[in-house]
């Protein structure tokens, strides 16, 4: 009789799997999809930059996997669906979708124009609903697929300043749950993760950089401390993997206790 494999191996591996990861030429994208190719996927990457999208390519080749570059502008809804068309194309299949590009512009609601309404929605909520359903009929014809939508804090807490950026990442919860309920009979599980303050080159310099930012961060976080993609690591291989096939449906937050609570006495911050 053989011998089962180790359980790590047997509930986290993704070796024959094919995932795509957009947003992946930097910060939280690039460190998720170095991971699942690390994991065994082939793992196709999305960006808009041809020369930060070869770095992540080279960061996957040096850890052992194998990338398939692809630039979109996912502004556009025909790119969406013919991105999840060149993935299946290319590999036979798409096993993990996670959706991870985003984008913000920081403006009161007051002060929020139409048109920072209109491009935020597009690229943080109507794309991933156009590359959801894309990978459905895909996922549903294989018996089995994961989603992973990048949500934010702001999907579960509101935060003063970015309130256009926040009612699209609160949109992706509720298509999460949505998806989660009607993918189930398919076994697609549909999850989204909400990563907490994270240090990344594009929030070192206008949040981190900031001092009176990075204090009242720091006073609310009780890990005290920045994030980093590396901690989004573990919870995304999590829920791209067997591991995950009975949860679905959920917001996980990786916020260093930010959503769970505080004190209130200055000398126990």
């Amino acid at each position: 009789m053989t011998q089962p494999p180790p359980i790590l191996d047997r509930l986290f591996s993704l070796r024959g799997k094919t995932a795509l990861v957009t947003g992946a030429s930097g910060g939280i994208g690039r460190a998720l999809a170095v991971a699942l190719a690390e994991a065994g996927a082939t793992v196709a990457i999305q960006g808009r930059k041809a020369e930060e999208l070869d770095e992540t390519r080279r960061q996957i080749d040096s850890a052992g996997g194998k990338a398939l570059p692809l630039e979109a502008d996912l502004r556009e809804e025909e790119p969406n669906r013919q991105l999840v068309a060149d993935v299946h194309g290319a590999t036979g299949r798409l096993d993990v979708l996670v959706n991870c590009a985003g984008m913000n512009r920081r403006a009161p609601l007051a002060e929020a124009t139409s048109d920072d309404f209109d491009t935020i929605l597009d690229v943080n909520l109507r794309s991933p609903f156009l590359l959801c359903q894309a990978a459905y009929p895909v996922m549903k014809g294989q018996g089995a697929g994961k989603i992973i939508n990048v949500g934010s804090l702001t999907s579960d807490y509101g935060l003063g300043g970015v309130g256009v950026y926040g009612m699209s990442k609160m949109g992706i919860y509720s298509l999460t749950r949505t998806l989660a309920v009607e993918w189930a009979r398919d076994n697609i599980q549909v999850n989204c993760l909400a990563p907490g303050f994270i240090m990344t080159p594009l929030t070192e310099k206008g949040l981190w950089g900031d001092p009176v930012r990075r204090k009242w961060i720091l006073d609310r976080v009780p890990a005290k401390r920045p994030g980093t993609p590396q901690d989004l690591v573990g919870t995304t291989l999590l829920l791209a993997s067997k591991a995950s096939d009975f949860l679905t449906g959920q917001l996980i937050t990786v916020d260093g206790g930010f959503l769970a609570g505080g004190w209130w006495e200055p000398d126990e911050r």
